[in-house]
């Protein structure tokens, strides 16, 4: 069985980051305003990027981690920059990254 990590974009601009067995019902869920009280003030929603993982523990640390991550750094490697990535951990330590987002956690 897969598992997906997400990310979406609200309304609002907010990204919100979740992870799930079923992206098609989760994507659902949200767009009915019942898959999470964060996302159901924000819509409606755009999916940005999704990828599969083998485990729910390798998809849950991925959204554990990503939720972690300035707004820059998200959209970062969601473009596949990922040489991009150490630079914007360092600038985000430093206290120099800008548009840090942190959504609500998400049930999967």
């Amino acid at each position: 069985m897969a598992f997906f990590v997400y990310i979406l974009r609200c309304a609002d601009g907010h990204y919100y980051v979740g992870h799930t067995d079923d992206l098609d019902r989760r994507m659902a869920q949200h767009s009915d305003g019942v898959a999470s009280a964060f996302t159901a003030k924000r819509r409606p929603l755009t999916l940005l990027w999704a990828s599969d993982f083998p485990s729910r523990e390798t998809a849950f640390d991925l959204e554990r981690k990503l939720k972690g991550w300035s707004r820059a750094k998200k959209e970062a490697f969601m473009r596949g920059d990922f040489g991009a990535l150490p630079e914007l951990s360092r600038n985000r330590q430093m206290g120099t990254a800008s548009g840090d987002v942190h959504p609500s956690t998400s049930s999967g």
